[in-house]
């Protein structure tokens, strides 16, 4: 049985998931955000298998999204910190907290507060529109062909929909005159 190659889907879902589309994954991002940096930190805060954290550490960092520096010789010993394009990622790990802290957290509540450093006050992830600042959700956004999609695995259906949308947004009826 062939594996898919996520990376080679034209959709940037995919290609993410590809990245970072399992838990070792993006707990690591975690962790590294919160200060862990040493791998002996990171597998005894995870519990995961040596092996595991030593491949997903080793494909986060050829991605990008981690940067390995020596802070020991004899032995060789790394820390692990995130890149710029790591750091882009940990708004898409506040939105997952969010998700999570709503559907997921049960009676006893999050288990973690994020608070905004500059106010203190408790926060939590919402992505909004750059034009209005209103939040976006599922109703309220609309979807059209970018320059890099194109029909294939992955994207054989939803292709022809972002070229023929079924229907027109109320919003974008309005604009349009309609």
């Amino acid at each position: 049985m062939s594996r898919t190659d996520f990376a080679g889907i034209a959709c940037s879902i995919a290609r993410s998931a590809a990245l970072v589309g399992d838990p070792w994954a993006l707990l690591i991002v975690r962790d590294v955000a919160l200060g862990l940096h040493r791998f002996d930190e990171l597998q005894r805060d995870l519990g995961v298998a040596t092996n595991v954290l030593s491949h997903r550490l080793e494909r986060l960092s050829e991605g990008g999204l981690l940067r390995r520096e020596r802070y020991s010789e004899r032995p060789d010993r790394y820390g692990y910190h995130l890149t710029d394009k790591g750091r882009d990622l940990v708004p898409v790990l506040l939105a997952l907290t969010a998700w999570g802290d709503r559907w997921e957290s049960g009676d006893a509540g999050p288990p973690m507060i994020v608070r905004h450093r500059s106010c203190g006050n408790a926060a939590h992830a919402a992505v909004t529109c750059p034009a209005c600042d209103e939040e976006l959700t599922a109703d309220q956004v609309d979807y059209e062909p970018g320059p890099g999609g194109r029909s294939g695995p992955g994207t054989a259906l939803i292709a022809g929909v972002l070229v023929d949308p079924p229907s027109m947004s109320p919003a974008a009826a309005n604009e349009e005159g309609h």
